[in-house]
This record gives C-alpha cells, sequence and structure tokens, in this order.
C-alpha cells in the first residue's frame, strides 16, 4: 500500500547507495487526508460567506433601511422594512442626518457629501437641487424639503450641516477630522503620492538596480567566500575587543578622577560612584563574552572551513540550477494569492450577519451563531495553509539540492526542479501538511496569548502580564526551533522518502551529533547573508539616492527612497535565503552521504573534491584517536 503511518520508522530499511533519492513512497497519508477534508471546510466557509455576506457592505457602508451603498439591493431587501431593497448604484457615500452623533442618527446614502455649511433647510433645498444629492430621507420628494420636519431621525437632516467630506465612504466633517485638515493644510500626503507617481519609472529600474545588486552578492559569496568570512570573523573579534577595553579606560579614568577628588577633599557625589560601578560591571561582562567568543571560534576554528566550502558548493548548485533562485518568487506569487482569497472570504465572513430592526426602526445586523466558529476556522486555516505553501518550496529546493548531491554526473542533469517539484505531489504532500500543522499547534496559541497580552496591556494585575510575556516569548522561541527542524526534516524525506516522523527524528540526531558544525553555519553563515542583505539595500539606496536627488520636480525624494531600500532587501532576501536553504541542505546531504559510505572503490562518496578534503581530514583524527585507544579497526566517520 502506497502510505505509512504518520509517526513509523522505517529508517532501517535498505538504503539504495547508488542513488539515495531513489527511494520513494507515499508518506503521512492519514495527515494529508486531514488537511483535504480541512479543506473541504474552507470551502464551505466560503460558500456561506458569499451567500449569507456582503463585502461591499465593508467598503461602501450602508444606510439604516439596509441598504449598501453604491450597489444594488434589489435581490436582498430585510423583512418588514419599507425602504429596503433600492438601487443605489450612485450613490457610494454614507451621509448621517445628525453628524454630531452618527452612531445614533439615521443614515442614507448619497452621491455627494456637503461641501459647505447649510445654514437651514432652505439651504439644504438649494444643496440638493444643484448638485442631485438628495439629503432628505429616500421618500420626501425634493420639492417638499422645506416643509418636512428636520432632525437625528429625519427625514430631513438636522441643521445646520456642518461642511463634509468622504472618508472611506462616509461623509465626515472636516473639522473632526486630523487626517483630512492634515490633507488640506499642509498637503503634505498629496505631495507624497505626487512624487511616488512622478518618479514611479526610477523606482521600477531601481528594483531591477536590486536584483541585479543580489546576484552580485551571491556571485560574490560563491568565488569570495572565504574572504568574506575571514573579513566578518576579523571585524567581530577587533571590534568586540576594542569596546572592552573602551569599557575599561572609562573605568579607570573613573577610579583616577575619584582618586583625585579624594586627594582634594572634594566630597563624592553617588551619581559617579555609581557610575564606577556601572562600568565596572559592563567591562567585567564584556570581558567575559570576549573570552566565550574567543574559545568559539578556537573551537570552531576548523568547523569554519566548512562554512567556506558548503558555500562553495551552494555556488555551484545554484550555477548548475540557476531557477532555484525564483522560487521564492513563485511561492511569493501563490502566498499572495492565497491571502487574497482569505482576506476576500474574511470580508464576506465578517458581513455574514443577520439582518433585524431595532426600537428606531433602524436596520441591525445580528452575528449568526456559526460566524464565532467560523472565525477560528478560517484563521486555523490562514496559518496552516501559509506554513503548508512554505514548506512545499523548502522540500522543492531541498529535493533538487539533495538530487543533485547525489548524481555522479552533475553535468548530465536535466528537470532537476520539475522532478523535485513532482516528488512533492505525488509523494510528500502528507509530510509537508504534517510539518505545517505541528508549527500552526504552536503559532495559534502564540496569537491568542499576544491578543490577551493587547487586551490587558492597562491591566493593573502586572504578574499576569509577566506570564503572558514569558509564555509568549516561550512559544516563539519554539516555534523557530520547529521551524529550523522542519526545514532540516524535509531535506531528509527529499533525500530518503521516509515519513515526516522518522525523517524528524533523523534530522535532529543528526543536527546533535554535529552541533559544532550547525554552530558555526548559522552564527558566521547566516550572519554573512545578513550582511549581503544589507550590503545590496544600502547599495540600491545609495544609488536611489544619486539619482532621485538631481530630481528637481521632487518634494521628498526621500520617500520613494526608502521604499525602493524596503524593496531591495525583500528582493535579496528571497535570494539569500534560498542560498540558505541550499546551504543547510548540503550539509545534511553532506552528513547522510558520510553514514552510508565509506570512500572504498565499492561505496565512494558522492561529494565534492573539497568536501572529501575536509572529510578525509575529519576521518584521519577520528581514526588516530581511536587508534590511541587501542581500537583494533576505526569505523568510518559518522559526520
Amino acid at each position: 500500500m502506497c502510505g505509512d503511518c504518520c509517526c513509523s520508522d522505517k529508517s532501517d530499511e535498505k538504503t539504495d547507495l547508488v542513488n539515495p533519492t531513489k527511494n520513494r513512497r507515499c508518506t503521512d497519508i492519514p495527515v494529508l487526508i486531514i488537511f483535504i477534508v480541512f479543506w473541504i471546510g474552507m470551502i464551505y466557509i466560503a460558500a456561506f460567506s458569499i451567500t449569507h455576506g456582503d463585502a461591499f457592505r465593508l467598503v461602501y457602508g450602508y444606510d439604516s433601511f439596509g441598504n449598501t451603498c453604491d450597489e444594488d439591493n434589489s435581490q436582498r431587501p430585510v423583512e418588514h422594512v419599507n425602504l429596503s431593497g433600492r438601487n443605489m448604484k450612485g450613490k457610494p457615500y454614507v451621509f448621517f442626518m445628525d453628524m454630531t452623533n452618527p452612531v445614533r442618527s439615521l443614515a442614507i446614502c448619497v452621491n455627494k457629501c456637503p461641501d459647505r455649511t447649510l445654514l437651514d433647510i432652505d439651504d439644504v433645498h438649494t444643496f440638493s437641487q444643484q448638485t442631485g444629492s438628495m439629503l432628505c430621507r429616500y421618500d420626501v420628494d425634493v420639492l417638499n424639503y422645506t416643509k418636512t420636519k428636520e432632525g437625528m431621525d429625519g427625514p430631513c437632516p438636522k441643521t445646520p450641516v456642518p461642511p463634509s467630506e468622504p472618508l472611506l465612504n462616509r461623509c465626515v466633517p472636516s473639522n473632526y477630522t486630523v487626517m483630512i485638515d492634515f490633507l488640506n493644510e499642509s498637503d503634505t500626503f498629496r505631495k507624497v503620492l505626487s512624487d511616488m507617481y512622478t518618479s514611479w519609472r526610477e523606482m521600477l529600474v531601481l528594483c531591477f538596480i536590486a536584483l541585479g545588486f543580489s546576484v552580485l552578492m551571491v556571485l560574490l559569496i560563491r568565488f569570495l567566500a572565504s574572504v568574506i568570512v575571514y573579513v566578518i570573523i576579523t571585524v567581530a573579534v577587533i571590534g568586540s575587543i576594542a569596546g572592552t577595553a573602551f569599557l575599561w579606560w572609562t573605568f579607570a579614568s573613573f577610579n583616577r578622577k575619584l582618586n583625585e577628588d579624594n586627594a582634594i577633599g572634594i566630597p563624592l557625589l553617588q551619581v559617579e560612584i555609581d557610575s564606577e560601578i556601572a562600568f565596572l560591571v559592563f567591562a567585567i561582562i564584556a570581558t567575559v563574552l570576549i573570552v566565550i567568543l574567543l574559545l568559539v571560534l578556537l573551537i570552531m576554528r576548523k568547523r569554519i572551513s566548512l562554512v567556506v566550502t558548503l558555500f562553495h558548493e551552494a555556488g555551484k548548485c545554484l550555477v548548475a540550477m540557476p531557477l532555484l533562485l525564483v522560487q521564492s518568487l513563485w511561492t511569493f506569487v501563490i502566498l499572495l494569492l492565497f491571502f487574497i482569497y482569505w482576506v476576500i472570504v474574511l470580508a464576506y465572513l465578517s458581513t455574514s450577519d443577520i439582518p433585524s430592526r431595532d426600537r428606531f426602526g433602524h436596520v441591525k445586523y445580528d452575528d449568526h451563531e456559526l460566524v464565532s466558529y467560523f472565525w477560528w476556522y478560517h484563521v486555523i486555516g490562514l496559518i496552516w495553509t501559509s506554513e503548508f505553501i512554505i514548506a512545499c518550496q523548502q522540500l522543492v529546493i531541498s529535493g533538487a539540492v539533495a538530487r543533485w548531491y547525489f548524481a555522479r554526473e552533475k553535468n548530465q542533469l536535466s528537470c532537476v526542479i520539475c522532478n523535485s517539484i513532482g516528488h512533492l505531489c505525488f509523494y510528500h504532500l502528507g509530510s509537508i501538511a504534517y510539518g505545517a500543522l505541528i508549527i500552526t499547534l504552536v503559532k495559534l496559541p502564540r496569537w491568542i496569548l499576544m491578543y490577551l497580552e493587547k487586551k490587558t496591556k492597562n491591566s493593573q494585575n502586572s504578574c499576569a502580564a509577566c506570564c503572558l510575556k514569558c509564555c509568549t516569548c516561550c512559544l516563539w522561541c519554539l516555534e523557530k526551533c520547529l521551524k529550523y527542524l522542519n526545514q532540516n526534516s524535509y531535506t531528509v524525506i527529499a533525500i530518503q522518502g521516509t515519513g515526516f516522523c522518522s525523517s524528524t527524528k533523523k534530522a535532529f540526531l543528526t543536527l546533535v551529533s554535529n552541533s559544532l558544525r550547525v554552530a558555526a553555519l548559522n552564527s558566521v553563515g547566516d550572519f554573512m547573508l545578513f550582511l549581503g542583505k544589507i550590503g545590496v539595500t544600502a547599495s540600491t539606496g545609495a544609488v536611489g539616492i544619486l539619482w532621485l536627488k538631481s530630481r528637481g520636480d521632487l518634494h521628498y525624494y526621500a520617500v520613494p527612497v526608502l521604499l525602493i531600500c524596503v524593496f531591495a532587501y525583500f528582493i535579496a532576501h528571497s535570494f539569500l535565503s534560498v542560498y540558505e536553504m541550499v546551504v543547510d541542505a548540503i550539509l545534511l546531504c553532506f552528513c547522510h552521504d558520510s553514514e552510508i559510505n565509506d570512500g572504498s572503490p565499492e561505496r565512494p562518496y558522492f561529494a565534492s573534491s573539497a568536501l572529501l578534503e575536509y572529510m578525509d581530514s575529519s576521518s584521519r583524527k577520528l581514526n588516530m584517536l581511536k587508534k590511541e585507544k587501542g581500537d583494533a579497526e576505526a569505523e568510518p566517520v559518522s559526520v
């Protein structure tokens, strides 16, 4: 049968030593079935929301009779409400009869908000005739405006009517909105929008420049990895030593000053004593940290060469499969489409209320009894599906890297990414759903705790607030650890084709047994990639400043430059995060290669010459240690 128990461990099965990536079977089928059933529920919620809700009600608002403005409501009349079910096309704004009390006031839909003060009902009549915007209730003829009662409940508005402007399709008094005052008086917002519209071509070109810088950064890391890594280490050590020396020098200066003050009999200030003690503590802490840093670098000095080698190998892999760099683009597009779908369904779900009539004769909307449950279901769907999509990208990249690594003739590979996508779709969707579910079970409680923390922000119970923050922090740390472990589990799945549980166990044991190598890779490697992202952002920003500064028609050229820097960072992150995933995948492949092969003619390594040199060095050292202990025969190194 095509499947296995979601928690089974079949790692003891015979491994294909010629190409371990060919071992394939369907994994974690029960979880995949649960995920499909869950999405059937998501589709049902979408159908229910669209049937019972009206998303345009959020955009255009609605009047007191249940009519959505700028929409034909003839198909959705509210029972027992005379003026409901009217065609409001061409009337996109909600107008309140008493703008000082919009919650209680009667509201109607109009095609234009009053742009001047209407002192009395005659001015209301004149404005309605001139603009065609009827400010009285729908059943009142414009000729009878002057003879009709005015007030909060209508049928005509309470005068004087202040001038108003549309804000979110609601007529809001101009003097009540700081935003509108700001826009009218300083016009800064319009100037910023004008600058962005004027410079959109330059911004588009700068995005491509950021793309070029990102590719250049990948090439620099590929060919100059050793130089960049050791420059980072040197700068970190020198900066740490300099900072520690400065703290000790500051403490010595305080101590010398205090001794001089004692000599001339000037009384000491408490602040000086406190500063002396503070700098002494800081200097001691900094000294301890720099000693730990130097010891770690001393211990990991040989592992740093592995980081450099892995970066070179990742560069070779990306050269062989350049389309790996655009996998983040497809993931972003799919995530964007899903988020658009999720927000649209959310808009309909939030308006899936039951209309009724209140004691004032206005239409009110009561919550549907199922909507509160659908909210939680929809939120879980957001987290689970988002993590599922991201995990698919990780498995595709890991699968392509594994197939490239475990190929004897790497130049003869073809359609590697397509094959990786095929393995994902036909064999491992269940494992992906399993890993995404684990992250969901951690992230959802963290979101709930963050929501409770926000609600109790002004609470007097400081102990409860501290407990919430501690729990949120612990869940965040757990989530980060699980995400990293999941990413490595997907690499094991791509290599061995095993289920999620057995792959996670294998990945965990591998990471624990290679903790120093992983620490070197994550500390030095990730920091170098982060500096690469900052470098791309800074370079793009510098080009943008030099270019846009010469434009005399821009009011605030810093705003387009800032926006471009944000885009540049995300572009660089898309490229270098793929690079990071490739490096992690090669490390796992390297470890698995060391376990299944021993370098003999019958079982040669798949690793390149650079990795073989590192592997041989490790093997020789291990054999020497075993001979010293009296071992008769040295086993192959377990990396």
